[in-house]
This record gives C-alpha cells, structure tokens and sequence, in this order.
C-alpha cells in the first residue's frame, strides 16, 4: 500500500514522512557540507546512496509508478526528466507505465531542431535547457521529473518549455523538496499564477533527512 499524501499548501503533494517506505528511502540520502560538494551548499544530498541500493531505488520507482498509475487514462502521457539527475528517475518510471520518456537537456547536448527555455538562474548557477521541438505536443500531459527542488529555477524552464511545445504539465514530481527555499510556492506564483493549479509532488522532505546522514570525513581530509 503506498503511503499516505499529505497537501502541504495550495497544489502541493508530499507523502506521510512517518511512513517506513517514506523513512527507508530517507536513511540512503546522505548529505556532504560545502568543502566536499561540487556546490557552496550547506547540503548536498548524494542521490548515490539510492541508485547504489537496489531495495531503495526500487521503492523510489515504485512510489512513483503507484501513483500515476493509479490515475489511469486521465494520467500522464509522458514523462520528462532533467538534465542529468532526472535521467536516473524518469526512464524506469516511464518503462514501468509504457509511456514515452523525453530528455530536458542542458544547452549543446541535443542535435535536431530545439526549443529553448532561455537563460535562468538556479541556487548553483546559470543555465539553459531545451527539448526537441515535436517531442510533446498538444494534448500530451507531462510529468516533468527531477532528484530534487530547491528554487525552482530549472523546474520553471520544464514548464516554460512543456507549454511552448503545447503539451501540459500534468505534475512535477521530485524525490527531495527543501521547503526553506519555497520553489513549489515560486512555481505557483509565476507570471501571476499560470502554472498555479499544477500539482507538485515531492516524496521525502529535506527535513525527514536528520543530521546523522552527513557524510563528511574528518576535518583535514583532502577533497
């Protein structure tokens, strides 16, 4: 049985994060301060800790697969993941559903003719993203997919880009959420509310991640 959804806010969907799935997953996300991330963060969530255990990436999966399955045919018709981290996630949710999966890649990665999100700033840096202009169309509903949201800068480009090509957004989902940041709040609020009735979903919050998963060696250790 999956765990129970909880609405954190206006279109904002978390699960129970007293579920023992919800917690299992939680114990494999260990964290590292700044001195030893690729990023001035004071957490950097190391999504190795799922993908190297197969019980939990498996959960992950299935968590999302349940869910929109469990929609129907009024569920997604695809679904897009972030360039790089929404690469490990979508691909089996798609397969598991028998839909397509379609790549949000960063600028100079894809060939074809490209529809382009336009600069945007996330809490790392600056960045641009495109899809293949015909990858979704109009009537198609996408999940747009990614490890986690922080600002909401890249998921904004998702969903400036899913609409510019015609489809929908049917949900952005992401495994871990940061509340403190607000990017579902800022999703919402978006050129005076577009996007405000989508849903967002997220299945671990950052805070359910205690303090013991830090995983930074001894001070003095060479990064």
């Amino acid at each position: 049985m999956a765990p129970a959804v909880k609405e954190l806010g206006p279109s904002h969907y978390c699960f129970d994060q007293d579920d023992a799935d919800v917690k299992y997953i939680a114990k494999h996300l260990p964290w590292y301060g700044p001195k030893y991330s690729p990023h001035d963060v004071p957490n950097f969530y190391d999504i190795s800790g799922i993908t190297e255990d197969p019980l939990a990436f498996k959960k992950v999966i299935d968590l999302f697969v349940e869910r929109y399955r469990a929609a129907g045919d009024k569920g997604p018709t695809h679904i897009a993941g972030f360039d790089a981290r929404g690469f490990i996630f979508g691909p089996p949710i798609a397969l598991a559903l028998g839909i397509p999966f379609v790549m949000i890649r960063k600028a100079g990665k894809l060939p074809g003719v490209l529809v382009s999100s336009g600069k945007y700033t996330t809490e790392y840096s600056t960045d641009e993203t495109v899809m293949r202009l015909g990858s979704v169309k109009s009537g198609d509903r996408v999940v747009l997919v990614d490890d986690l949201i922080a600002t909401g800068g890249t998921a904004l480009a998702g969903f400036d880009l899913v609409d510019s090509l015609g489809a929908s957004v049917y949900e952005f989902a992401a495994m871990i959420a940061l509340p403190f940041l607000d990017g579902v709040g800022k999703i919402h609020a978006y050129k005076d509310g577009k996007f405000k009735d989508v849903s967002c979903f997220t299945m671990v919050d950052d805070s359910s991640i205690g303090p013991e998963m830090g995983r930074d060696p001894a001070e003095g250790t060479p990064r």
